[in-house]
Protein backbone atom coordinates (compact mmCIF):
# COMPACT_ATOMS: atom_id res chain seq x y z
CA UNK A 1 0.00 0.00 0.00
CA UNK A 2 1.20 3.13 -1.31
CA UNK A 3 -0.51 5.42 0.33
CA UNK A 4 -2.39 5.08 4.01
CA UNK A 5 -5.94 6.25 2.39
CA UNK A 6 -7.66 6.33 5.14
CA UNK A 7 -5.98 8.30 8.81
CA UNK A 8 -7.04 7.26 12.17
CA UNK A 9 -10.58 8.61 13.42
CA UNK A 10 -10.23 12.12 14.01
CA UNK A 11 -7.04 12.91 11.79
CA UNK A 12 -7.02 15.48 9.67
CA UNK A 13 -4.28 14.15 6.74
CA UNK A 14 -3.16 10.40 5.90
CA UNK A 15 -0.04 8.81 6.97
CA UNK A 16 2.16 9.29 3.46
CA UNK A 17 4.61 7.30 2.09
CA UNK A 18 5.69 3.83 2.63
CA UNK A 19 6.12 4.58 6.53
CA UNK A 20 4.19 1.04 8.07
CA UNK A 21 4.96 2.28 11.52
CA UNK A 22 2.04 2.08 13.72
CA UNK A 23 0.03 0.35 11.21
CA UNK A 24 -3.52 -0.98 12.21
CA UNK A 25 -6.06 -2.44 9.81
CA UNK A 26 -8.88 -0.20 8.24
CA UNK A 27 -11.24 -2.25 10.43
CA UNK A 28 -9.55 -1.34 13.63
CA UNK A 29 -8.71 2.72 12.60
CA UNK A 30 -12.25 3.12 11.74
CA UNK A 31 -13.70 1.13 14.84
CA UNK A 32 -17.15 2.93 15.99
CA UNK A 33 -17.02 5.02 19.03
CA UNK A 34 -20.60 5.23 19.88
CA UNK A 35 -23.89 3.38 19.49
CA UNK A 36 -24.88 5.77 17.02
CA UNK A 37 -22.14 4.67 14.77
CA UNK A 38 -22.83 1.14 15.15
CA UNK A 39 -23.91 -0.99 12.43
CA UNK A 40 -26.69 -3.99 12.99
CA UNK A 41 -27.88 -6.03 16.19
CA UNK A 42 -31.16 -3.48 15.93
CA UNK A 43 -32.57 -6.55 18.39
CA UNK A 44 -30.10 -5.67 20.84
CA UNK A 45 -29.19 -2.01 20.23
CA UNK A 46 -32.53 -0.36 19.17
CA UNK A 47 -34.94 1.68 20.95
CA UNK A 48 -35.92 -0.05 24.31
CA UNK A 49 -33.74 -2.87 24.26
CA UNK A 50 -32.44 -4.10 27.67
CA UNK A 51 -28.31 -3.91 26.17
CA UNK A 52 -28.76 -0.13 24.72
CA UNK A 53 -30.60 0.85 28.12
CA UNK A 54 -27.85 -0.87 30.32
CA UNK A 55 -25.58 0.77 27.98
CA UNK A 56 -26.95 4.39 28.07
CA UNK A 57 -28.30 4.08 32.24
CA UNK A 58 -24.50 3.12 33.06
CA UNK A 59 -26.01 -0.09 34.69
CA UNK A 60 -23.43 -2.49 33.03
CA UNK A 61 -23.24 -6.15 34.08
CA UNK A 62 -21.17 -9.03 33.12
CA UNK A 63 -22.36 -10.26 29.76
CA UNK A 64 -21.08 -12.94 27.18
CA UNK A 65 -20.88 -11.21 23.48
CA UNK A 66 -22.01 -14.40 21.40
CA UNK A 67 -21.49 -14.47 17.59
CA UNK A 68 -19.54 -14.56 14.23
CA UNK A 69 -16.63 -13.04 13.36
CA UNK A 70 -16.63 -9.45 12.42
CA UNK A 71 -20.26 -8.19 13.60
CA UNK A 72 -19.42 -6.24 16.46
CA UNK A 73 -18.20 -7.91 19.46
CA UNK A 74 -15.06 -6.18 20.46
CA UNK A 75 -16.30 -3.25 19.29
CA UNK A 76 -19.68 -3.22 21.15
CA UNK A 77 -17.40 -3.92 24.44
CA UNK A 78 -15.23 -0.94 24.18
CA UNK A 79 -18.39 1.36 23.43
CA UNK A 80 -20.02 -0.20 26.79
CA UNK A 81 -16.64 0.84 28.42
CA UNK A 82 -16.94 4.46 27.48
CA UNK A 83 -20.56 5.18 27.73
CA UNK A 84 -20.11 4.08 31.69
CA UNK A 85 -16.60 5.88 31.97
CA UNK A 86 -14.98 2.56 32.99
CA UNK A 87 -11.35 1.23 32.23
CA UNK A 88 -11.04 -0.88 29.37
CA UNK A 89 -8.64 -3.63 29.79
CA UNK A 90 -8.43 -6.55 26.95
CA UNK A 91 -6.77 -10.18 26.97
CA UNK A 92 -7.13 -12.47 24.53
CA UNK A 93 -7.85 -16.21 25.56
CA UNK A 94 -5.98 -17.42 22.85
CA UNK A 95 -2.18 -15.56 24.25
CA UNK A 96 -3.74 -15.04 27.72
CA UNK A 97 -3.29 -17.20 31.10
CA UNK A 98 -4.06 -17.04 34.87
CA UNK A 99 -1.04 -15.35 34.73
CA UNK A 100 -2.49 -12.32 32.45
CA UNK A 101 -6.23 -12.55 34.88
CA UNK A 102 -4.31 -11.74 38.02
CA UNK A 103 -2.51 -9.09 36.18
CA UNK A 104 -5.93 -7.75 34.81
CA UNK A 105 -7.69 -7.65 37.97
CA UNK A 106 -4.47 -6.18 39.63
CA UNK A 107 -5.44 -3.40 37.63
CA UNK A 108 -8.80 -3.10 38.35
CA UNK A 109 -8.35 -3.52 41.54
CA UNK A 110 -6.23 0.29 41.52
CA UNK A 111 -8.85 1.74 39.60
CA UNK A 112 -11.60 0.57 42.13
CA UNK A 113 -9.39 2.78 44.84
CA UNK A 114 -8.79 5.42 42.10
CA UNK A 115 -13.21 5.08 42.21
CA UNK A 116 -13.34 4.16 38.76
CA UNK A 117 -14.52 0.35 37.51
CA UNK A 118 -13.00 -1.92 34.87
CA UNK A 119 -14.46 -3.68 32.23
CA UNK A 120 -12.13 -6.72 31.33
CA UNK A 121 -12.91 -7.85 28.10
CA UNK A 122 -11.85 -11.84 27.02
CA UNK A 123 -11.71 -12.49 23.82
CA UNK A 124 -12.19 -15.54 22.51
CA UNK A 125 -13.35 -16.80 25.87
CA UNK A 126 -14.10 -20.23 25.43
CA UNK A 127 -10.52 -21.01 24.33
CA UNK A 128 -9.76 -20.73 28.00
CA UNK A 129 -9.85 -24.52 29.98
CA UNK A 130 -12.05 -24.78 32.95
CA UNK A 131 -9.26 -23.93 35.90
CA UNK A 132 -8.87 -20.42 33.88
CA UNK A 133 -12.38 -19.65 33.50
CA UNK A 134 -12.75 -20.36 37.35
CA UNK A 135 -10.36 -17.63 37.75
CA UNK A 136 -12.79 -15.10 36.81
CA UNK A 137 -15.04 -15.82 39.23
CA UNK A 138 -14.49 -14.55 42.04
CA UNK A 139 -13.51 -11.18 40.60
CA UNK A 140 -17.04 -10.83 39.14
CA UNK A 141 -18.77 -11.82 41.88
CA UNK A 142 -17.28 -9.35 44.27
CA UNK A 143 -17.10 -6.57 41.76
CA UNK A 144 -13.82 -6.12 40.85
CA UNK A 145 -14.56 -5.92 37.23
CA UNK A 146 -17.41 -6.29 34.69
CA UNK A 147 -16.81 -8.70 32.86
CA UNK A 148 -17.37 -9.44 29.08
CA UNK A 149 -16.43 -12.49 27.00
CA UNK A 150 -16.46 -12.80 23.03
CA UNK A 151 -17.21 -16.02 21.82
CA UNK A 152 -17.39 -17.34 18.21
CA UNK A 153 -19.22 -20.65 20.18
CA UNK A 154 -22.00 -22.00 21.77
CA UNK A 155 -21.42 -20.80 24.97
CA UNK A 156 -23.64 -24.05 26.33
CA UNK A 157 -21.34 -26.06 24.88
CA UNK A 158 -18.28 -24.63 25.54
CA UNK A 159 -18.15 -22.23 29.06
CA UNK A 160 -18.36 -23.56 32.66
CA UNK A 161 -22.42 -23.15 33.81
CA UNK A 162 -20.76 -21.33 36.96
CA UNK A 163 -19.25 -18.44 34.91
CA UNK A 164 -22.39 -18.58 32.40
CA UNK A 165 -24.98 -18.25 35.48
CA UNK A 166 -23.19 -15.23 36.44
CA UNK A 167 -23.20 -13.84 33.24
CA UNK A 168 -26.25 -12.94 30.40
CA UNK A 169 -26.00 -14.45 26.68
CA UNK A 170 -26.64 -11.60 24.02
CA UNK A 171 -26.52 -13.56 20.48
CA UNK A 172 -25.41 -11.02 17.78
CA UNK A 173 -26.24 -11.77 14.23
CA UNK A 174 -24.33 -11.70 10.58
CA UNK A 175 -24.46 -7.79 9.48
CA UNK A 176 -27.24 -7.57 6.47
CA UNK A 177 -25.54 -6.55 3.10
CA UNK A 178 -27.39 -3.21 3.40
CA UNK A 179 -25.75 -2.92 7.01
CA UNK A 180 -22.25 -3.87 5.60
CA UNK A 181 -22.83 -1.12 3.06
CA UNK A 182 -23.22 1.80 5.91
CA UNK A 183 -20.00 0.61 7.34
CA UNK A 184 -18.16 0.87 4.10
CA UNK A 185 -19.75 3.97 3.25
CA UNK A 186 -18.61 5.61 6.36
CA UNK A 187 -15.40 4.73 5.38
CA UNK A 188 -15.51 6.19 1.84
CA UNK A 189 -16.93 9.45 3.83
CA UNK A 190 -13.86 9.61 5.89
CA UNK A 191 -12.06 13.16 5.77
CA UNK A 192 -8.90 11.42 4.56
CA UNK A 193 -10.26 8.75 2.19
CA UNK A 194 -9.79 9.43 -1.89
CA UNK A 195 -11.21 6.00 -2.74
CA UNK A 196 -13.61 6.52 -5.37
CA UNK A 197 -15.92 2.96 -6.13
CA UNK A 198 -17.86 2.05 -9.67
CA UNK A 199 -21.35 1.62 -9.64
CA UNK A 200 -21.77 -1.98 -8.00
CA UNK A 201 -18.67 -2.36 -6.54
CA UNK A 202 -20.12 -1.37 -3.19
CA UNK A 203 -22.67 -3.49 -2.96
CA UNK A 204 -20.67 -6.38 -4.34
CA UNK A 205 -18.30 -6.03 -1.83
CA UNK A 206 -21.09 -6.28 0.98
CA UNK A 207 -22.19 -9.36 -0.58
CA UNK A 208 -18.98 -11.01 -0.74
CA UNK A 209 -17.94 -9.67 2.78
CA UNK A 210 -20.57 -12.74 4.26
CA UNK A 211 -21.97 -10.69 6.73
CA UNK A 212 -18.69 -10.02 8.58
CA UNK A 213 -17.71 -6.25 8.71
CA UNK A 214 -14.00 -6.55 9.41
CA UNK A 215 -13.96 -8.60 6.29
CA UNK A 216 -15.85 -5.94 4.15
CA UNK A 217 -13.48 -3.27 5.44
CA UNK A 218 -10.47 -5.60 4.29
CA UNK A 219 -11.53 -5.87 0.88
CA UNK A 220 -11.88 -2.30 0.33
CA UNK A 221 -8.69 -1.70 2.02
CA UNK A 222 -7.11 -4.38 -0.68
CA UNK A 223 -8.81 -3.03 -3.73
CA UNK A 224 -7.67 0.19 -2.68
CA UNK A 225 -3.90 -0.75 -2.57
CA UNK A 226 -4.83 -1.73 -6.34
CA UNK A 227 -6.42 1.11 -7.80
CA UNK A 228 -5.34 3.18 -10.10
CA UNK A 229 -5.16 7.15 -9.21
CA UNK A 230 -7.10 9.06 -11.17
CA UNK A 231 -8.40 12.31 -11.32
CA UNK A 232 -10.93 11.61 -8.35
CA UNK A 233 -8.69 9.46 -6.03
CA UNK A 234 -7.97 6.17 -6.70
CA UNK A 235 -11.13 3.88 -8.77
CA UNK A 236 -11.95 1.08 -7.52
CA UNK A 237 -13.91 -0.92 -10.66
CA UNK A 238 -15.51 -4.51 -11.43
CA UNK A 239 -12.03 -6.04 -12.61
CA UNK A 240 -9.84 -4.88 -9.24
CA UNK A 241 -12.68 -6.42 -7.17
CA UNK A 242 -12.64 -9.52 -8.99
CA UNK A 243 -9.17 -9.86 -8.55
CA UNK A 244 -9.15 -9.25 -4.94
CA UNK A 245 -12.31 -11.32 -4.43
CA UNK A 246 -11.21 -14.54 -6.49
CA UNK A 247 -9.18 -16.41 -3.47
CA UNK A 248 -12.28 -15.23 -0.77
CA UNK A 249 -14.18 -18.15 0.30
CA UNK A 250 -17.47 -17.43 1.89
CA UNK A 251 -17.42 -18.27 5.81
CA UNK A 252 -17.33 -21.77 7.22
CA UNK A 253 -16.46 -22.58 10.24
CA UNK A 254 -15.31 -25.90 10.68
CA UNK A 255 -15.31 -27.61 13.69
CA UNK A 256 -17.73 -24.82 14.91
CA UNK A 257 -21.51 -23.00 15.29
CA UNK A 258 -21.29 -22.41 11.21
CA UNK A 259 -20.73 -25.81 10.58
CA UNK A 260 -23.21 -27.54 12.33
CA UNK A 261 -25.58 -24.82 11.61
CA UNK A 262 -25.02 -25.25 8.09
CA UNK A 263 -25.24 -29.08 8.34
CA UNK A 264 -28.16 -29.20 10.60
CA UNK A 265 -30.15 -26.81 7.70
CA UNK A 266 -29.05 -29.34 5.15
CA UNK A 267 -30.67 -32.51 7.41
CA UNK A 268 -33.84 -30.22 8.13
CA UNK A 269 -34.38 -29.40 4.26
CA UNK A 270 -33.97 -32.97 3.12
CA UNK A 271 -36.39 -34.12 6.06
CA UNK A 272 -38.84 -31.55 5.28
CA UNK A 273 -38.52 -32.62 1.57
CA UNK A 274 -37.49 -29.48 0.25
CA UNK A 275 -35.11 -30.41 -2.45
CA UNK A 276 -33.70 -27.20 -3.78
CA UNK A 277 -33.24 -26.13 -0.32
CA UNK A 278 -30.97 -28.84 0.55
CA UNK A 279 -28.85 -28.27 -2.55
CA UNK A 280 -28.33 -24.63 -1.26
CA UNK A 281 -26.87 -26.01 1.69
CA UNK A 282 -25.05 -28.79 0.14
CA UNK A 283 -23.54 -26.12 -2.31
CA UNK A 284 -22.90 -23.86 0.73
CA UNK A 285 -20.53 -26.29 2.75
CA UNK A 286 -18.75 -27.34 -0.60
CA UNK A 287 -18.00 -23.54 -0.97
CA UNK A 288 -16.79 -22.98 2.56
CA UNK A 289 -14.38 -26.16 1.94
CA UNK A 290 -16.08 -28.71 3.66
CA UNK A 291 -14.86 -32.33 3.39
CA UNK A 292 -17.61 -33.98 0.62
CA UNK A 293 -16.85 -37.47 2.59
CA UNK A 294 -18.03 -35.79 5.65
CA UNK A 295 -21.42 -34.59 3.81
CA UNK A 296 -21.42 -37.97 2.30
CA UNK A 297 -21.26 -39.91 5.52
CA UNK A 298 -24.19 -37.55 6.77
CA UNK A 299 -26.35 -38.27 3.86
CA UNK A 300 -25.90 -42.28 4.94
CA UNK A 301 -27.33 -41.29 8.34
CA UNK A 302 -30.42 -38.88 6.89
CA UNK A 303 -31.48 -41.99 4.92
CA UNK A 304 -31.72 -44.26 7.65
CA UNK A 305 -33.41 -41.49 10.20
CA UNK A 306 -35.43 -40.02 7.96
CA UNK A 307 -36.97 -41.77 4.99
CA UNK A 308 -35.82 -45.84 6.46
CA UNK A 309 -37.85 -48.00 4.89
CA UNK A 310 -40.21 -45.59 3.40
CA UNK A 311 -38.11 -46.03 0.51
CA UNK A 312 -35.23 -48.25 1.54
CA UNK A 313 -33.57 -47.28 -2.38
CA UNK A 314 -32.53 -44.16 -0.48
CA UNK A 315 -29.75 -45.84 1.94
CA UNK A 316 -28.40 -47.53 -1.48
CA UNK A 317 -28.35 -44.20 -3.34
CA UNK A 318 -26.19 -42.42 -0.39
CA UNK A 319 -24.04 -45.40 0.17
CA UNK A 320 -23.43 -45.46 -3.91
CA UNK A 321 -22.48 -41.76 -3.36
CA UNK A 322 -20.16 -41.96 -0.92
CA UNK A 323 -18.34 -44.70 -2.72
CA UNK A 324 -17.89 -42.70 -5.80
CA UNK A 325 -16.77 -39.50 -3.92
CA UNK A 326 -14.13 -42.13 -2.56
CA UNK A 327 -13.67 -43.62 -5.52
CA UNK A 328 -13.80 -41.06 -7.97
CA UNK A 329 -13.19 -37.65 -5.91
CA UNK A 330 -14.61 -34.38 -7.86
CA UNK A 331 -16.28 -33.37 -9.59
CA UNK A 332 -18.19 -36.91 -9.98
CA UNK A 333 -18.40 -37.20 -6.59
CA UNK A 334 -20.58 -34.52 -5.64
CA UNK A 335 -22.33 -34.88 -8.43
CA UNK A 336 -23.60 -37.99 -7.14
CA UNK A 337 -24.08 -37.05 -3.41
CA UNK A 338 -26.24 -34.34 -4.96
CA UNK A 339 -28.17 -37.06 -6.91
CA UNK A 340 -28.69 -38.19 -3.39
CA UNK A 341 -30.05 -35.56 -1.63
CA UNK A 342 -32.41 -34.52 -4.17
CA UNK A 343 -33.82 -38.17 -4.46
CA UNK A 344 -33.66 -38.06 -0.72
CA UNK A 345 -35.71 -34.96 -0.37
CA UNK A 346 -38.35 -36.17 -2.76
CA UNK A 347 -39.09 -39.54 -1.22
CA UNK A 348 -41.68 -40.39 1.59
CA UNK A 349 -40.55 -40.06 4.61
CA UNK A 350 -40.56 -42.26 7.52
CA UNK A 351 -38.83 -42.15 11.44
CA UNK A 352 -40.32 -45.21 12.43
CA UNK A 353 -36.90 -47.19 12.06
CA UNK A 354 -35.30 -44.38 14.07
CA UNK A 355 -38.00 -44.20 17.02
CA UNK A 356 -38.16 -47.98 16.94
CA UNK A 357 -33.95 -48.20 17.43
CA UNK A 358 -34.11 -45.88 20.05
CA UNK A 359 -37.36 -47.04 22.04
CA UNK A 360 -35.43 -50.30 22.14
CA UNK A 361 -32.66 -48.97 23.35
CA UNK A 362 -34.31 -47.24 26.10
CA UNK A 363 -36.18 -50.10 27.33
CA UNK A 364 -32.73 -52.43 27.08
CA UNK A 365 -30.96 -49.92 28.77
CA UNK A 366 -33.56 -49.62 32.00
CA UNK A 367 -34.21 -53.34 32.13
CA UNK A 368 -32.73 -56.10 34.00
CA UNK A 369 -30.77 -58.73 31.30
CA UNK A 370 -33.62 -60.93 31.03
CA UNK A 371 -32.75 -65.07 29.99
CA UNK A 372 -33.33 -66.05 26.21
CA UNK A 373 -36.90 -68.09 26.98
CA UNK A 374 -35.73 -72.07 25.92
CA UNK A 375 -37.32 -72.23 23.00
CA UNK A 376 -34.91 -69.70 21.61
CA UNK A 377 -32.51 -70.89 22.42
CA UNK A 378 -29.62 -72.95 20.65
CA UNK A 379 -29.31 -76.81 20.98
CA UNK A 380 -26.23 -77.98 19.15
CA UNK A 381 -25.24 -80.63 22.08
CA UNK A 382 -26.90 -83.53 23.51
CA UNK A 383 -26.77 -81.50 27.05
CA UNK A 384 -28.35 -79.13 25.79
CA UNK A 385 -31.48 -80.77 24.45
CA UNK A 386 -31.88 -82.44 27.75
CA UNK A 387 -31.96 -79.18 29.34
CA UNK A 388 -34.77 -78.32 26.81
CA UNK A 389 -32.88 -75.60 24.77
CA UNK A 390 -34.67 -75.29 21.47
CA UNK A 391 -37.83 -77.07 22.88
CA UNK A 392 -40.96 -76.48 21.38
CA UNK A 393 -39.37 -74.19 18.78
CA UNK A 394 -41.73 -73.49 16.12
CA UNK A 395 -39.88 -73.57 12.71
CA UNK A 396 -41.82 -71.26 10.39
CA UNK A 397 -41.23 -72.37 7.05
CA UNK A 398 -42.75 -75.69 8.27
CA UNK A 399 -45.68 -73.59 9.05
CA UNK A 400 -49.13 -72.41 7.06
CA UNK A 401 -47.75 -69.55 5.21
CA UNK A 402 -44.14 -69.68 6.75
CA UNK A 403 -45.57 -67.97 9.56
CA UNK A 404 -46.06 -69.51 13.27
CA UNK A 405 -48.94 -67.94 14.65
CA UNK A 406 -48.86 -66.84 17.97
CA UNK A 407 -45.61 -67.61 18.77
CA UNK A 408 -43.48 -65.13 20.95
CA UNK A 409 -40.29 -64.38 20.43
CA UNK A 410 -39.43 -61.85 23.46
CA UNK A 411 -38.90 -62.65 27.02
CA UNK A 412 -42.22 -63.41 29.10
CA UNK A 413 -41.78 -60.48 30.64
CA UNK A 414 -41.67 -57.72 26.91
CA UNK A 415 -44.45 -60.34 25.29
CA UNK A 416 -46.47 -57.22 24.65
CA UNK A 417 -43.61 -54.93 23.65
CA UNK A 418 -43.85 -53.03 20.51
CA UNK A 419 -41.58 -50.42 19.09
CA UNK A 420 -42.05 -50.52 15.36
CA UNK A 421 -45.04 -48.29 14.27
CA UNK A 422 -45.08 -47.80 10.30
CA UNK A 423 -46.41 -44.35 8.71
CA UNK A 424 -48.77 -44.82 6.13
CA UNK A 425 -45.96 -43.37 3.51
CA UNK A 426 -44.31 -45.43 0.60
CA UNK A 427 -43.41 -48.59 1.16
CA UNK A 428 -43.74 -48.79 4.68
CA UNK A 429 -47.34 -48.21 4.43
CA UNK A 430 -47.38 -51.73 2.76
CA UNK A 431 -44.95 -53.07 5.62
CA UNK A 432 -47.64 -51.75 7.87
CA UNK A 433 -50.47 -53.59 6.61
CA UNK A 434 -49.01 -56.87 6.49
CA UNK A 435 -47.72 -56.84 10.23
CA UNK A 436 -51.43 -55.98 11.02
CA UNK A 437 -52.18 -59.11 8.73
CA UNK A 438 -49.95 -61.09 10.75
CA UNK A 439 -50.93 -59.68 14.15
CA UNK A 440 -54.20 -60.52 13.37
CA UNK A 441 -53.12 -64.15 12.72
CA UNK A 442 -51.25 -64.26 15.93
CA UNK A 443 -54.03 -62.94 18.06
CA UNK A 444 -56.60 -65.63 16.13
CA UNK A 445 -54.48 -68.40 16.82
CA UNK A 446 -55.43 -71.31 18.77
CA UNK A 447 -51.36 -71.77 19.91
CA UNK A 448 -50.41 -69.10 22.15
CA UNK A 449 -47.15 -69.11 23.38
CA UNK A 450 -47.10 -67.13 27.07
CA UNK A 451 -50.98 -66.72 26.78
Amino acid sequence: MTNDLFGSPGSAVPTAGLDRDGYQPLAARLRPQSLSEFAGQIHLLGPGKPLRQAIENNQLHSMIFWGPPGVGKTTLARIAAHNVQAHFVQISAVLSGVKEIRLAVAEARQHKVDGSDTVLFVDEVHRFNKSQQDAFLPYVEDGTVIFIGATTENPSFELNNALLSRSRVYKLRSLEPVEIETVLSRALAHPTSDVVLEPDCLSLIAQSADGDARRALNLLELASDLAPEGEDGRVINASILEEVLQASLRRFDKGGDIFYDQISALHKAVRGSAPDAALYWFCRMLDGGCDPLYIARRVVRMASEDIGNADPRALTLALDAWQVQERLGSPEGELTIAQAIVYMACAAKSNAVYAAYTAARADVAEGHSTEVPLHLRNAPTELMREMEHGADYRYAHDEEGGFAAGENYFPETHKSARYYWPVDRGLEKKIGEKLQYLRDLDKNSTIRRYD
